[in-house]
């Protein structure tokens, strides 16, 4: 099984701010909500858990390693999606012409930025390797809001457009494991864990 935990809340996410590369840790709430995942996930038989190199991901993945006794790995494939000049601002500041665009077109690229597509090949790997490295354990993988929903959409081979169909929360837990037909969604968006 394949466990995918998004990083807890940073001021970035607070403001509704697009947040890529731009490196800020964790607040107080998402450290909270980082030892909540971390507690939840503290039963889980892990050889590793695979993490962004960002900062917020890696206090998230700190407190999940510690809780579960699995070494925490960096992988740069994990990195959010970059949003070039878009970085740090709301997508309502954008012009709403050019976010339609962006929605309706996996090749659009945000000024200096990386498309969904370009995403999707960038972390299609992580899954496979996941899986296989898994075995009868779990793997969990640390990261953002845009790889873990490349690495579902990857999995169920499912087109890169339904990333915007997809509500990801901050410190939410996903699932993915074997089914008949390959790969499939065993939970969405846990948050249970944060209450």
């Amino acid at each position: 099984m394949i466990v995918l935990v998004r990083h807890g809340e940073t001021d970035a996410n607070r403001a509704g701010l697009l947040l890529g590369r731009a490196d800020p840790p964790l607040n107080a709430r998402g450290r909270q909500q980082a030892a909540a995942a971390a507690a939840a996930l503290a039963h889980e038989v892990a050889p590793v858990v695979l993490v962004s190199p960002l900062l917020r991901t890696r206090e998230t993945a700190t407190l999940i390693g510690e809780a579960t006794g699995a070494p925490v790995t960096l992988d740069e494939r994990l990195l959010e999606l970059d949003y070039g000049e878009w970085d740090e601002r709301r997508v309502a500041e954008l012009p709403v012409d050019t976010v339609q665009r962006w929605r309706a077109d996996p090749t659009f690229a945000p000024p200096g930025g990386e498309s969904l597509a370009e995403l999707r090949r960038r972390v299609a790997p992580v899954a496979a390797e996941a899986f296989e490295q898994a075995g009868d354990r779990t793997v969990i993988v640390v990261s953002h809001v845009s790889p873990i929903k490349a690495l579902i959409l990857c999995a169920l081979d499912l087109d890169d457009g339904y990333a915007w169909r997809l509500r990801l929360d901050v410190a939410s837990i996903c699932r993915l494991g074997p089914g008949p037909l390959g790969p499939a969604l065993i939970s969405f968006n846990e948050t249970g864990h944060l209450r």
